[in-house]
């Protein structure tokens, strides 16, 4: 059952690393890379709408930031355009509509901290110009814009530019993702919301008390915008003992996100991140984390998007309806990047 369902279903991955493997290879690999080494992964997950945040590392910042963060970009069209037959670079939910239609699979580009815009926050209408439809403002530390939640002991909230950001994002029409920011920004945000905001890779704080999780106060502010939570798949932000580093674990964050939530907000957000620092830092990167995480650890059998469906069989023998299955795995992603992708403010969005 569990696999007829999950062939059904559209599956939102809202946060894999893997563009900043692909744009490490040379350019003219670019395309080629990716169709060898991901897109078989992502077929076999039955992944349909992958979000690509551009992650830049800490060898760029602060001078090459911008420059990484354009490479990126260019990579992700380089991939799109090189391999038409099996995805496309949406821009809004028209596009993923025919994307998946068409048996493609939709790629949606994010940016995550936004490190190469600084205070420059006219750059949001440059990156929107490039494709870019989801973005953060802030990672562990501090940035111009804002502080991430390793920053939580200051109580900052958004800077002014910081504010200017997150009007501007709302004007054309990307989604402000709170995932990395400190509490008080993130309640910041969802003071000056007036569109939908997500959590693209964030778990429950409730089940695993770390700054990166988010406390239910803020779970219901994000479904009072009519975002929604997508739970991170990382084992140490699932629970502190690595017994519990399990799939049923992972179900459990799913589980309470949608009891707080309402399951019409609740989403998945893997992190797959293992095989990205693989390639790019062997054989140095293992137990390599932030802030007691270990960041290359994986649930069993959840190592990449290949396993995709062990995570609705779980559901499944959760209990969980098939109804409330479909949302949670893709359904309610769907439908907030149906409703305000690229959709300027003050134009309606289709129709219900």
């Amino acid at each position: 059952m569990s696999v007829d369902l999950h062939r059904r279903a559209v599956v939102a991955d809202t946060h894999n690393d893997l563009l900043m493997a692909v744009s490490a290879r040379p350019p003219e690999r670019w395309a080629a890379f990716f169709r060898e080494r991901w897109l078989p992964q992502l077929r076999d997950g039955g992944v349909d709408v992958q979000v690509l945040p551009v992650f830049i590392d800490d060898q760029y910042r602060p001078e090459g930031a911008l420059r990484q963060t354009l490479r990126m970009i260019e990579c992700a069209h380089v991939l799109a355009e090189g391999n038409p037959d099996d995805v496309r670079l949406c821009t809004d939910g028209a596009q993923i509509d025919r994307t998946l239609a068409e048996g493609r699979i939709a790629l949606v580009l994010a940016l995550e901290s936004a490190p190469g815009l600084d205070a420059n926050v006219e750059l949001f209408s440059t990156m929107h110009r490039l494709g870019v439809r989801v973005a953060s403002i802030a990672h562990w530390g501090r940035t111009p814009l804002a502080d991430g939640s390793g920053e939580d002991a200051t109580a900052s909230r958004l800077t002014a530019a910081g504010v200017e950001a997150v009007r501007e994002m709302e004007r054309l029409g990307m989604v402000f993702d709170v995932s990395h920011l400190g509490a008080s920004g993130v309640a910041h945000v969802l003071e000056l919301a007036t569109r939908p905001v997500m959590a693209t890779h964030s778990s429950a704080r409730a089940l695993r008390d770390h700054h990166r999780n988010l406390t239910d106060e803020q779970i219901r502010g994000i479904a009072a915008t009519g975002g929604v939570v997508c739970v991170n798949f990382l084992p140490g932000f699932l629970a502190e003992d690595p017994v519990d580093h399990t799939v049923e674990r992972l179900v459990d964050h799913i589980e309470h996100v949608a009891g707080v939530a309402g399951v019409d907000h609740v989403g998945l957000g893997p992190d797959f991140v293992r095989e990205v620092l693989a390639e790019l830092t062997p054989p140095c990167c293992e137990g390599f984390g932030y802030s007691g995480i270990d960041v290359m650890a994986t649930l069993p059998g959840v190592e990449g998007p290949r396993g995709l469906p062990l995570v609705t069989d779980a559901l499944v023998k959760r209990g969980l309806p098939e109804e409330d299955i479909l949302k949670i795995l893709g359904g309610n992603v769907l439908r907030l990047f149906r409703a305000e992708l690229g959709r300027p403010a003050g134009v309606p969005g289709p129709a219900a």
